[in-house]
């Protein structure tokens, strides 16, 4: 029985245009391949996996480790920034989306009694 879980959401990219754009995340995480990890994954095929705690500190306050920044952006918003050699992708969720994210992977990384 997997204990992974597996799931998308919708960001929002964002750039001096007025527009910002629309892009699918496929958010993962798998206890028995790391336990202290997150990856989020975009249609391009480019995956990050970064510390499942930097998501979580990230969301109540600016964190940073390695090439991922998060933080929150007013009430219900959060930004994260995603960094490479080519620059920097900036993602805004909804910050419920993420916090229900982090709950199940809570879920499934405790041991059943």
């Amino acid at each position: 029985m997997s204990h992974a879980v597996k799931e998308q959401a919708s960001g929002r990219i964002v750039t001096d245009a007025p527009q910002h754009r629309p892009v699918r995340v496929f958010l993962s995480y798998d206890p028995n391949e790391d336990p202290g990890a997150v990856r989020f994954g975009f249609p391009s095929g480019r995956e990050w996996t970064f510390p499942r705690e930097l998501l979580e500190s990230g969301l109540r306050a600016p964190a940073r480790d390695g090439d991922v920044g998060i933080w929150p952006c007013g009430r219900v918003q959060a930004i994260i920034e995603f960094h490479t050699t080519d620059g920097v992708a900036v993602v805004q969720f909804d910050a419920k989306t993420l916090i229900r994210f982090l709950r199940h992977t809570y879920a499934v990384a405790t041991p059943a009694l």
